[in-house]
């Protein structure tokens, strides 16, 4: 285990001594203390490493990821995991707004509560929050998965491509073209392996599926002005 000192030494080192591993196998594992709400830490990793920070963070925690295993010992600010790649990011507190947002892959896990906008944007990415989500969850998301053990705010799957939604509880109210729909076998697979996967113990039968009515996909009169 390689210890990293923020308190002794600069974000910027950090970062640099980390992308510098990627022939050095002997130094996969690290750990990150005094984060102290430092923003983009772990940023842009593309190597198969375990990273573990002793602390909150601020923003971009991990941003644009591949390949890293990382894990926050406590809350993150804005944008966690944003375009991820590949990889795992699990954050052991809260998230705050637009956690995983234009990821395209990897796994986010999310053990608190998520602020509004989480997955907007999703192009690939899955991203399972133990507890709520915010305002306008999965606004515009594009593919992948969003489970929500807990309960959804307002607007959520507003203007949905083809994201799949999972949640456990109450929903306030879902965005434009965006729908209750059919849970299939083939889904609560998805959902079953997702919830293993992030170490939930929610049963995939206790969730309902959200999707696009696909309504705007096509040009219609009737929405012009």
């Amino acid at each position: 285990m390689q210890v990293f000192d923020l308190e002794s030494n600069s974000l910027r080192e950090l970062n640099a001594t980390l992308h510098e591993q990627k022939s050095n196998t002997n130094k996969g594992k690290w750990e990150v203390q005094n984060p102290r709400g430092r923003h983009a830490i772990a940023v842009g990793l593309d190597t198969a490493m375990d990273v573990r920070v002793m602390g909150s963070t601020g923003y971009y925690l991990g941003g644009m990821n591949q390949k890293a295993h990382i894990t926050v010992d406590g809350s993150v600010g804005p944008g966690v995991a944003e375009n991820m790649m590949s990889g795992t990011i699990t954050v052991e507190g809260d998230a705050s707004q637009y956690a995983g947002a234009t990821g395209h892959g990897g796994l986010l896990v999310i053990k608190g509560n998520a602020s509004s906008r989480c997955g907007i944007s999703m192009k690939g990415i899955d991203i399972v929050v133990f507890g709520d989500v915010g305002h306008m969850s999965a606004f515009m998301a594009q593919s992948g998965n969003l489970v929500v053990c807990g309960d959804a705010g307002e607007a959520l799957g507003d203007s949905l491509y083809e994201a799949r939604l999972f949640v456990r509880g109450s929903v306030k109210s879902l965005g434009a073209d965006c729908m209750e729909k059919e849970m299939r076998k083939e889904h609560l697979d998805i959902l079953s392996k997702l919830l293993k996967t992030s170490g939930s113990k929610a049963k995939a039968e206790e969730f309902r599926r959200y999707g696009s009515a696909r309504k705007l996909y096509n040009f219609n009169i009737d929405n012009a002005y």
